[in-house]
């Protein structure tokens, strides 16, 4: 499996998984990636963080320790 931080911008991936605990996961959880949710990837900074992705309907921003948290098909 891949991480959200390895999908590529404008392509789409699935959720499978949230690594991580307590606080960290619950954060994740809170933005509205949970397991089975669509995510697009809309754009990377140029340095790679932070990356800008669409959920449920919204834009938002994920560090790249979050995304790597992540893992999706």
């Amino acid at each position: 499996m891949k991480t959200l931080k390895e999908t590529k911008t404008g392509e789409s991936a699935i959720v499978q998984k949230l690594h991580g605990t307590g606080a960290i996961k619950r954060r994740i959880m809170d933005m509205g990636i949970t397991k089975g949710v669509s995510v697009f990837v809309r754009k990377v900074a140029p340095l790679g963080d932070p990356m800008e992705v669409t959920v449920r309907g919204y834009e938002l921003s994920l560090r790249k320790a979050d995304a790597e948290m992540i893992e999706v098909e």
